[in-house]
């Protein structure tokens, strides 16, 4: 059962939300990436997203990333304007290590914006980081 699961929190994993152009909507959009910065395979990686704010809720959608090289990015979702008002959660597991790793991140409301942008180096980009 779950309570005989033991969790690791997981390191050297990142969740960013990047401005990028999407050519078949020919706008910029905030995408969500994951970043693999361990020196090793993440394997069978599931990301769950979901938001909130006061009076609503967004689905929860789960992401299977499959597994993920060393020092790697992938992108998870589009978050798209409506929701950059939620608090946005997003929770990472995978194996890495013969162990199950897992982790939360959280954009709070209204964090991702130009103004909180920050050098994101393994994309060589600007991005917003998750708490």
């Amino acid at each position: 059962m779950k309570k005989d699961i033991e969790f690791h929190v997981a390191s050297k994993v990142l969740i960013v939300a990047i401005r990028e152009w999407d050519k078949d909507f020919l706008s910029q959009n905030w995408n969500v990436h994951l970043l693999n910065q361990r020196k090793d395979t993440i394997e069978t990686v599931l990301v769950l997203s979901r938001g909130n704010s006061e009076d609503r809720k967004t689905s929860t959608l789960r992401h299977g990333l499959g597994n993920m090289a060393p020092e790697t990015s992938n992108k998870v979702e589009l978050i798209t304007d409506e929701v950059l008002g939620f608090t946005n959660e997003y929770l990472v597991t995978f194996f890495a290590e013969g162990k199950l790793f897992e982790r939360s991140f959280v954009f709070e409301a209204h964090s991702i914006t130009e103004s909180n942008l920050v050098k994101i180096p393994m994309l060589d980009t600007e991005g917003i980081v998750a708490d």
